[in-house]
């Protein structure tokens, strides 16, 4: 009876320990004739081969060899007893394969043999290495196609090797005439015609199969196109020439400078060292920076430069395309150099990661994210939502960082069509390029996708490459619209800039021979500013656009410019004018008027007609009571109506060669009376309601 208990405690105590031991522990009956039928199995050792107990017991019999891999037998049955305890010792755990509910799984087994009341039984444990194994074998094949390349890039060497010697052996058999017509035809294949260099043909046939070591370099007219339609295309073509002369200036005669694009050269520097490479192709951006084009000194020439060290066991174009992306770094600054050598690319990891451009991917399903990201995450930093929900709290969380969105259709909470209708709602689309990815390819989907601002459309199955491509174009297209839209908003900003300081200096220059204040002009303005701003937020009578928004007040500026034309005695009289003197003055605004409709351009500058109407018209009256013909109501430009109110105003609060200065009550409560003339009832509202900002106005020209 003390023996039976005494078992039971010891299996007790085996169970305790088999259930916390972090393998899989079993226990089986020194039997080989019967297959080793276990004795005991743990929760664990079921779980690692994904079996059910019951499950297990029916379909094995409990036998430990059906188990076993028919090919690992012998490691599987190997354990440790007294004979071979040193050689289990030396060699260490056994490792072969298990049968799983799910096919075979390689474990790692530690066994021994021991005995129970006489019995000899096997105990052991297993541990689950298959993702192990899988890493192993899949690194072992990217070894050995490693070695292939290498191999393959060796053949090519010698087989170059051959093809310069068969060269060199047919050209020592061309007579001179032959070989002059060859090379004749050679300049005019393989050379561009504009610049001398290297054509994209001359890379296609030969430099694409060049093998390393050399510097790869490709280099980027800043804003070319702009220049180009600014300048026209003979300077255009005089900014190429000039670019390669220059670069041509700073290399070698083996050097090969090819047109690779329109605005794009492609630079290979044989042999250069690595740690050099930078130092010459800032050398290079310097002499660009420096040139000037003929007969175009205003013609500024700037280079992105990206930059790549080719090895022999490189492809050319793997280099080019790294040295593409380098590039594609450098323009994000513009005058730029970014260079990826072998030396400097462990160092320099982290960096380059940060200057990445960002892709969003967005699909429910992981398969198809992780096999995107094998596809670009060298590229570019790669973040992911599993739904439309999370993609668009993505682009709120990380907005102006993101490069692009490649977008499915069929997800779970919100698909991607409403991600699109969104992204149109908050003008998200309008600067974040989204190319949908979808296993549908029917007609219907992709002109949906299209209709709702996607850039492009790619159907699975897909080819890496060509998604790749697409990529890159895609994101490389809307930088390229970003810099342009920035740089014409630049050159608009600037033209408004040059034009709101002449229109200054002219309107001061009338004010001065008026005798009056330059302050005139200006607060002219800040009244019209603040009477059509009031205008357009209580009424939408009069369809004013938002040039003419920006227009009229700066063209208020030239409402007196008439009177360049009256006398200065008339203008500056100290005392009232005579009825003769008063009808020539009265003759200014006609006389601007026709000043300005003269001007060359008059009919194609918006700028130009509101300041006619203004100049002409600031003087009529709502009761058409004014001057110069006698226009009433409506009739009378809503540009000539608002600074006349804003004229007179200004004209009552400011002291005169014949008058002292009203204070703003007073000269607020003469207009709403009709003392200076009848004006607009809706302009009259204005007035009132601004009449706070008009009184602060007012006090801080006063102080």
């Amino acid at each position: 009876m003390e023996i039976d208990e005494t078992i039971k405690e010891g299996l007790l105590r085996l169970e305790r320990y088999a259930q916390n031991i972090p393998g899989g522990f079993h226990c089986c009956a020194e039997d080989p004739e019967n297959g080793y039928p276990f004795a005991y199995i743990s929760d664990r050792f079921l779980e690692i081969l994904g079996w059910e107990r019951a499950e297990f017991a029916a379909k094995f019999n409990n036998r430990y060899t059906a188990l076993l891999h028919p090919d690992d037998l012998a490691d599987g049955l190997r354990y440790r007893n007294a004979e071979n305890s040193a050689t289990y010792a030396q060699e260490g755990d056994s490792i072969f394969r298990m049968l799983g509910k799910n096919g075979y799984r390689w474990v790692s087994s530690a066994a021994n043999r021991v005995e129970w009341h006489g019995d000899g039984y096997i105990v052991g444990t297993i541990t689950d290495i298959t993702p192990y194994m899988e890493l192993r074998e899949k690194l072992e094949q990217q070894n050995r196609t490693q070695r292939e390349a290498l191999e393959t890039a060796n053949r090519n060497l010698l087989r170059m090797m051959q093809q310069m010697e068969e060269q060199k052996t047919q050209f020592a058999q061309t007579t001179a005439r032959n070989m002059e017509k060859e090379e004749r035809y050679r300049q005019r294949l393989n050379h561009d015609a504009l610049t001398g260099t290297y054509n994209r043909r001359y890379y296609e046939d030969v430099v694409r199969n060049n093998l390393g070591p050399a510097g790869i370099a490709l280099m980027d007219i800043d804003d070319f196109k702009i220049c180009n339609d600014t300048y026209g295309h003979h300077a255009g073509d005089m900014a190429l020439e000039t670019v390669a002369n220059t670069i041509r200036s700073c290399i070698r005669e083996t050097d090969l400078l090819i047109r690779y694009g329109g605005d794009e050269f492609l630079l290979v520097l044989s042999g250069i060292p690595a740690d050099y490479l930078r130092t010459k192709l800032e050398q290079i951006r310097d002499a660009v920076q420096k040139a000037v084009v003929p007969g175009y000194p205003h013609f500024r020439l700037s280079l992105s430069i990206g930059g790549a060290m080719q090895t022999l066991a490189d492809p050319m174009e793997n280099v080019v395309r790294r040295a593409d992306l380098l590039m594609y770094q450098a323009k994000n600054h513009k005058d730029a150099v970014a260079v990826d050598t072998q030396d400097s690319r462990l160092a320099a990891q982290e960096q380059v990661l940060e200057e990445k451009p960002v892709i969003l991917l967005v699909d429910d399903a992981m398969m198809n994210r992780m096999m995107l990201t094998s596809i670009l995450g060298d590229d570019y930093r790669i973040l992911e939502a599993e739904n439309g929900k999370q993609c668009l709290e993505l682009l709120r969380e990380k907005a102006g960082q993101i490069s692009l969105v490649l977008l499915d259709i069929n997800m779970p909470v919100m698909d991607g069509f409403e991600v699109l209708r969104t992204m149109n709602t908050n003008h998200t689309i309008e600067d974040v390029p989204v190319i949908m990815i979808s296993s549908d390819d029917s007609e219907e989907a992709i002109r949906k996708a299209y209709e709702l601002g996607a850039s492009d459309y790619v159907s699975r199955p897909f080819d890496a490459k060509i998604v790749y491509r697409r990529v890159v174009n895609t994101i490389k297209l809307y930088a390229k619209q970003r810099r342009l839209v920035q740089m014409v908003s630049d050159q608009i900003r600037a033209r408004e800039n040059n034009t709101d300081m002449l229109v200054g200096v002219l309107s001061h220059i009338v004010e001065f021979r008026n005798g009056e204040s330059g302050a005139h002009v200006r607060h002219i303005r800040i009244i019209t500013e603040l009477l059509l701003h009031r205008l357009l937020e209580i009424s939408s009578q009069y369809p004013i656009t938002a040039e003419q928004q920006d227009n009229i007040p700066l063209a208020s500026a030239l409402h007196d410019i008439g009177k360049i034309g009256i006398d200065e005695k008339i203008l500056n009289k100290p005392g009232r004018l005579t009825p003769e003197e008063f009808e020539v003055v009265k003759t200014h605004s006609m006389l601007g008027a026709e000043m300005l409709h003269q001007l060359e351009d008059f009919n194609e500058q918006p700028l130009l007609q509101t300041a006619y109407e203004i100049t002409r018209w600031h003087h009529e009256r709502w009761d058409g009571r004014g001057y110069p013909d006698g226009l009433k109501g409506d009739e009378i430009p809503i540009s000539a109506q608002l600074v006349a109110l804003a004229d007179v105003y200004d004209a009552l609060t400011s002291e005169r060669c014949y008058k002292k200065a009203f204070s703003h009550e007073k000269a607020v409560q003469m207009i709403l009376n009709g003392e200076c003339g009848a004006f607009n009832p809706l302009l009259l509202q204005c007035l009132t309601d601004v009449q706070t900002d008009l009184k602060i106005q007012l006090q801080q020209r006063t102080q």
